[in-house]
């Protein structure tokens, strides 16, 4: 019963999303964005149902979507001011979320493969034929949509969600992140974290180059469990505790058992608010910022769709002491108002000017923060 109440809700979402988002971009009402002194936002490009992000080499911006199946470049504007302008790149494909840039070349997920485009911003104008790398992921749609992104190892870091809200896994492959050698055709996956329900966002720190990563916890355990997550992989093959611990404390009521305590699995660095939806995160690399933000790590967290009360639509900051996560700070809210959300934030990228991009796949824009003291 509850998986077909959450598809028939993702389907009328589906349904809903053209409308809303050329409502929300016809009127963005952006000073109701509340940001800490000195910051402001901006509209930096209209591009309908915008997930992830990816910087190139040039100042151009790849932007991944879902339910549209279309890759956008955002071509820069002198300064970075906004984008100069939106073209698309591909279409039709399925489920495009994540996009990742390497040596001229962009990388898109699909649900089952990565595709590549290359020479690609020297050719925005001109896309060239993707080529497929990997067509060896599973097929499954729920929790199928990936964000991508290369390690400090030059692989390529792909995540396979969990094909439900919550049950045993009949692949290895489920719930977890893994790593491919993109300069091979259908290299072997390899498995570098487990137990992970779906992970839209992750990023390496700065000097440990360890991996952090949000998770989002399961549905229907009460308004308020499991928290999502924030977590670290410090190194490969640790299990997060996915499908029987959630939070690092809280035993699944269906598959939680002596034989899989709490105890048994990486309890994560921060917990979250339950069901806020934390998708992009990105360690702060720029320097326009204050120097309190210099690699700390911001949050986009997407939304609940279930909560009786509304959580989530905002941006967060983690801001971190050594390894561990000293507090979680609102940094940019109001893109919800009396229960109805106008805007949903989903990845954030930074700038080589140091400022920050917001996507949001609701409003069908993305932001752009800057800082001036």
């Amino acid at each position: 019963m509850h998986t077909l109440i959450f598809l028939i809700i993702f389907f009328l979402q589906l349904l809903a999303t053209p409308l809303a988002q050329g409502q929300a971009r016809s009127s963005l009402p952006l000073e109701k964005i509340k940001l800490p002194p000195g910051f402001k936002i901006s509209l930096y490009a209209t591009a309908p149902g915008a997930r992830g992000m990816s910087l190139g080499s040039k100042g151009v911006v790849f932007v991944g979507t879902r339910n549209e199946g279309v890759v956008y470049a955002l071509t820069p504007s002198p300064q970075y001011t906004k984008a100069k302008e939106v073209l698309t790149l591909a279409s039709k494909l399925e489920m495009p979320c994540g996009v990742a840039f390497k040596d001229g070349k962009l990388y898109i997920a699909e649900i089952s493969k990565i595709i590549r485009l290359d020479d690609i911003e020297n050719r925005v104008k001109n896309p060239p034929s993707p080529v497929v790398i990997h067509d060896g992921y599973p097929s499954d749609k729920h929790h199928g949509w990936k964000f991508i992104a290369f390690g400090p190892d030059g692989y390529l870091y792909v995540p396979v969600g969990a094909p439900c809200n919550i049950c045993t896994l009949s692949k290895e492959v489920y719930a977890s992140i893994t790593r491919i050698d993109v300069n091979k055709k259908n290299a072997p996956i390899d498995i570098f974290a487990k137990g992970i329900r779906n992970t839209v966002g992750f990023d390496w720190h700065p000097t440990s180059k360890e991996l952090w990563f949000t998770d989002n916890g399961r549905d229907w355990m009460g308004d308020n469990l499991p928290p999502d997550e924030l977590n670290r992989a410090p190194k490969r093959d640790l299990h997060f505790g996915f499908p029987y611990c959630h939070g690092g404390e809280y035993a699944d009521p269906k598959y939680g058992s002596r034989s899989y305590p709490c105890t048994k699995f990486v309890a994560p660095e921060m917990k979250l608010g339950a069901h806020v939806a934390a998708l992009g995160m990105r360690f702060y690399t720029g320097k326009m910022f204050p120097r309190e933000y210099e690699n700390q790590i911001f949050v986009a967290e997407h939304g609940s769709w279930n909560r009786s009360t509304p959580s989530g639509y905002r941006v967060m900051v983690a801001h971190l002491k050594g390894e561990k996560v000293e507090s979680y700070k609102v940094f940019a809210e109001g893109w919800i108002e009396g229960g109805k959300a106008w805007g949903r934030p989903v990845d954030v990228l930074v700038m080589p000017d140091g400022s920050l991009l917001v996507s949001d796949d609701q409003a069908g824009v993305i932001y752009k923060i800057t800082y001036k003291g």
